[in-house]
């Protein structure tokens, strides 16, 4: 009995330092950030940065994981795809946080109003309509309406808002 239970521990503690060796699993990062944006986990398993905080020159996380070269020496390339939005133009792309925002990131508007975005309509704090600046794609935010300044075509802002 004893020399079966020395060799079951012999087994158990080859197969735990073989364990050991083993490359560990990388670490998952998707996290919520404020606004229910998409974010990166910092090591203290806490600190949801935002995606667009990433690889910005600024260490948002403690330990200055969001700016490291590994993450951010090759971007988009480098980054987790969860933290990027590939623009419908070849070669753009902006965070995945800024994907819906009402804001046109990619220039075309393919982060708002694009299939591949799958946006919401226009939320409480926007006007739905065609904007007439460039900044926006298919809402404007609320603020602007009755303004005194055409931010629609047809000026809804003004009169219907």
């Amino acid at each position: 009995c004893a020399l079966a239970l020395l060799v079951l521990a012999a087994a158990v503690a080859s197969a735990v330092a073989a364990l050991a060796l083993l490359p560990r699993a990388p670490v998952n990062r998707l996290c919520t950030a404020p606004n229910n944006r998409t974010g990166f986990l910092c090591d203290d398993r806490v600190t949801c940065v935002p995606a667009s905080w990433v690889c910005d020159r600024v260490s948002n996380c403690r330990n200055g994981e969001d700016e490291q070269e590994q993450l951010c020496g090759d971007l988009p390339h480098s980054l987790p795809g969860y933290l990027v939005f590939y623009c419908s133009s070849p070669r753009s792309w902006v965070y995945a946080d800024q994907r819906c925002d009402g804001m046109n990131d990619c220039g075309d508007c393919s982060d708002e109003t694009w299939s591949l975005a799958a946006c919401p309509p226009c939320g409480q704090e926007w006007w739905s309509c065609s904007p007439v600046h460039f900044q926006f794609c298919s809402c404007i935010p609320r603020r602007l309406c009755r303004d005194g300044i055409q931010h629609c075509l047809g000026w809804s802002d003004e009169f219907l808002c």
